[in-house]
């Protein structure tokens, strides 16, 4: 990637009479490692390569593939490749990475035993893992934590991750930490394993377990090594260059070894007896060299190890020095366990100064702390708000406050500066920004920094900012909603030739058809509408791992009769289905084939059901207690009411999925406080709490309107919901919403309570609307001969089971694998 990234960078300056040759040791042009895990979730070679192999002639660059360099002659300046090709060069840069360290255990040359570092080896993960039952993954740092995700992926539910320090994660994040993500990998299925020196492979040839130094074993078929990285420095060594007594080509800060000819640049380098393991200071080090042969002056003074990073779906952050000593700081630490959030701030003992930190579970903070750190910020009197209520309120300034100099943009070393005057030059979206400076296009992490760096510039401009779905339409979501409403348009197709250019994104797409589906409530499986949440609205159901698809039928309330629940058994019985109970008081039934669709539903409607709109933006579920029905401590009868609401706004489409409960008194066994809208019954009627969200990033929902009764109770509901759907942004959750809105909570109850806006009529008026037209999708794609032909893998043989799937059984049940 470093290579690749050096290519690019010579080529943009373009200097004149410039030759170019690149040797690769692989078989493929450069592709991204970093996200090498997304390999087994679909992600193709091509899709994860960096450029096209057309890209290398285009730029004059000559590309030998599979043909490493195997001798260096620096006296007379000529390299000689495995293949014979001898070359001479004026500059060489030296790019060659790192390799996977494999300790000396015995035992370690056993087939099934595997490195996580290239696509090949990928491959042969692959392969071995059809046959595997368990895995385990040496080494808990981060790449070791995405190898056993992709174990996970692969099928092989029983995975272990065995780490020698006391901790995962031992270089980014510290004890408190590393429990917290322990935690969370126990609930993917990941079991660690900290303090354990694996000893003994064992296995006559192929493993069949572990044995630790202290005794114990570990049972598995499958090993994965991610020990760490050694600088891949042998030719290095071999032409006399100087090395590290760690491994690694000795550079100065201009990237040059003892040799001032040949360069080295990335995870082969060792820059003042440090050798750095991320990409973004690679992209740094190329940079330096660029700038040293087409004469300039940057030097590489050093890196900023901060990282972010979505670790198998987990929020993962470092920065400044997370794990600084009491005395030379103090530490302030907030450890959430039951919704497994953890953070720690280091600041200076003047409590002046931000140093470090980690955070674990919720990240969201993470560009706005690092920046502090990075640019020795002011920070607010009470530190402690920098975690607790991160951003205005914490009493921070915004990006606009950053210096210049701040680098906001690692990956590709983009400055705050240039950023703004890429805007002031006329590139005023996102994409024309990444495009101009490079700003987000590599690991992401950065980009609402920039947007937030865009939007301050052109308001300092004195400019409107409007907040576009994409490059194709000029409005917002709100307004391409009101238009649409306004213009009576009901196709995506309509909206684009009436209101916007081009031929439509992936981003504008599901935007516009879930807009049109909350507006006219028209069938979403209609060929035009159903872009709306891709594949699941397409065919009515989540596509899961292994390519099958699993069914929910709707429950309402969460109450269900002994007839319903034998027809579900009998359904499930019949198609081999593997039936789990969700947290939403529903049944769901995994490992449908596409064909098999149509005649589920069918029975499942015979018996009384419809579609529960698990694969929608919609209203998923209204969960319920037994209320005063059952319990003696039940206020009103939560139950009925739960049905009430839940049948009420079925099928009801929205920004995002939306979830609801109903408790029948304050003991709250409804979790109704978690919700977008709660439902609490008290002495004199309800209270209505909204905006609750549960996920990655739970909160607390707002009381909206205490003690109404149940015709008030909906009025204000529907309202609410309308305004939500009306105002969001595309795929915003309605905590998002909320906190994003001017006024916040008593803005909003302004509007739904007191009708400050004028609009609860008609806000009123609209949920009727959606409400008297809702139909369940199932019923009309069974009962709809062109409609039902979607559902066959082949035209000519809708009968046929899809022929990549197996089925194998877990906990006695069946279920769907890929192989």
């Amino acid at each position: 990637m470093v290579g690749q990234k050096f290519c690019e960078k010579l080529i943009a300056k373009k200097p004149e009479q410039l030759e170019l040759t690149v040797f690769g040791e692989e078989t493929l042009p450069a592709y991204d490692r970093v996200h090498l895990s997304e390999y087994f979730a679909g992600k193709t070679v091509q899709d994860l390569c960096m450029k096209p192999m057309s890209w290398y002639p285009e730029n004059g660059i000559t590309l030998h593939l599979g043909d490493p360099v195997t001798d260096i002659d620096r006296s007379n300046k000529t390299i000689t490749s495995f293949e014979g090709r001898r070359l001479s060069y004026d500059w060489l840069v030296l790019a060659t990475g790192s390799a996977a360290f494999v300790p000396s255990i015995s035992g370690v040359d056993k087939q099934g035993v595997f490195v996580y570092r290239t696509i090949e080896d990928l491959n042969l993960i692959w392969r071995h893992a059809k046959v595997a039952k368990s895995a385990v993954v040496i080494g808990g740092g981060l790449l070791g934590l995405e190898a056993a995700k992709a174990c996970l992926d692969l099928g092989i539910k029983d995975t272990h991750v065995v780490e020698f320090a006391p901790r995962l994660m031992p270089r980014q994040i510290d004890e408190g930490g590393s429990y917290i993500l322990s935690q969370k990998l126990k609930a993917l299925g990941i079991t660690t394993h900290t303090t354990k020196n694996t000893a003994v492979i064992l296995g006559n040839e192929t493993i069949t377990g572990l044995m630790f130094a202290d005794g114990t074993l570990l049972s598995t078929d499958m090993l994965v090594i991610s020990a760490g990285i050694k600088p891949r420095d042998e030719l290095a060594k071999k032409c006399g260059l100087h090395t590290g007594h760690r491994g690694g080509v000795i550079v100065n800060e201009h990237m040059q070894t003892n040799d001032p000819s040949v360069y080295a640049i990335g995870e082969c380098a060792v820059y003042e007896g440090m050798v750095y393991g991320l990409v973004a200071p690679g992209y740094d080090m190329a940079e330096v060299v660029v700038n040293k042969l087409t004469g300039g002056a940057k030097t590489f003074t050093g890196f900023d190890m901060s990282t972010k990073l979505k670790l198998i779906g987990i929020d993962v952050a470092s920065f400044g020095d997370p794990f600084i000593a009491d005395e030379d700081a103090r530490s302030i630490i907030y450890h959430d366990n039951h919704n497994s959030v953890y953070k720690r701030i280091n600041v200076s003992n003047d409590g002046k100064t931000l140093l470090g930190g980690v955070l674990v579970g919720d990240a969201e903070a993470y560009n706005q702390l690092q920046q502090i750190c990075v640019n020795k910020l002011a920070i607010p009197p009470s530190p402690v708000d920098l975690i607790v209520k991160p951003g205005k309120d914490s009493g921070t300034e915004s990006n606009f406050e950053l210096p210049d100099a701040a680098l906001i943009c690692s990956c590709e070393g983009v400055t705050k500066l240039a950023i703004s005057e890429a805007v002031n030059e006329g590139n005023e979206s996102f994409d024309a920004v990444k495009k101009c400076t490079g700003a987000g296009s590599g690991c992401g992490g950065c980009t609402p920094m920039v947007k937030d760096i865009i939007t301050a510039t052109l308001k300092k401009q004195g400019k409107i900012v409007r907040n576009v779905i994409c490059e194709h339409f000029n409005y917002s979501r709100q307004e391409l909603y009101d238009l649409a409403k306004l213009k009576n348009l009901h196709s995506f197709d309509e909206v684009l030739d009436t209101l916007g250019s081009g031929d439509g994104c992936e981003v504008c797409r599901p935007a516009v058809s879930s807009i049109l589906a909350s507006l006219w409530n028209d069938l979403i499986i209609k060929k035009e509408n159903a872009t709306s949440q891709d594949t699941n609205d397409r065919f009515l159901a989540n596509i899961q791992k292994g390519g099958t698809y699993s069914v929910v039928p709707r429950v309402p309330g969460g109450e269900i009769t002994p007839d319903k629940l034998i027809a579900i058994g009998q359904v499930a019985k019949k198609y081999n289905l593997y039936t789990k109970i969700t947290g939403g008081q529903r049944i769901d039934l995994f490992g449908a084939h596409l064909n098999d669709l149509p005649a589920i539903w069918e029975e499942l409607i015979a018996a009384g059901f419809e579609s529960g709109h698990a694969y929608g933006k919609a209203l998923r579920t209204v969960k319920s207690c037994v209320g005063s029905t059952w319990c003696r401590f039940g206020l009103h009868d939560s139950v009925s009411f739960a049905i009430e609401i839940e049948n009420r706004y079925k099928g009801l489409r929205a920004p995002h999925k939306i979830k609801s409960a109903v408790s029948g008194c304050i003991r709250e066994c409804a979790e109704a406080q978690s919700k977008d809208f709660g439902i609490i019954a008290t002495e004199k009627g309800w209270n209505l709490f909204v905006c609750g969200n549960g996920g990655s990033k739970p909160q607390h929902a707002l009381l909206l309107a205490s003690d109404v009764d149940s015709a008030t109770c909906i009025k204000y509901i529907d309202r609410f919901l309308m305004f939500y759907i009306k105002t969001a942004d595309p795929l915003t959750r309605t905590a998002t919403w909320l906190n994003k809105m001017e006024g916040g909570i008593d803005y909003l109850r302004n509007v739904v309570l007191h009708d400050s806006l004028g609009i609860a009529a008609e806000l009123e008026t609209e949920m009727q609307f959606l409400v008297d037209h809702y139909e369940c999708e199932w019923k009309q794609a069974v009962e709809t001969p062109e409609l039902r032909k979607r559902f066959t893998h082949f035209i000519n043989a809708p009968e046929t089971k899809d022929p990549t799937i197996s089925f194998e059984t877990l906990r006695e049940q069946k279920k769907a694998a890929a192989w």
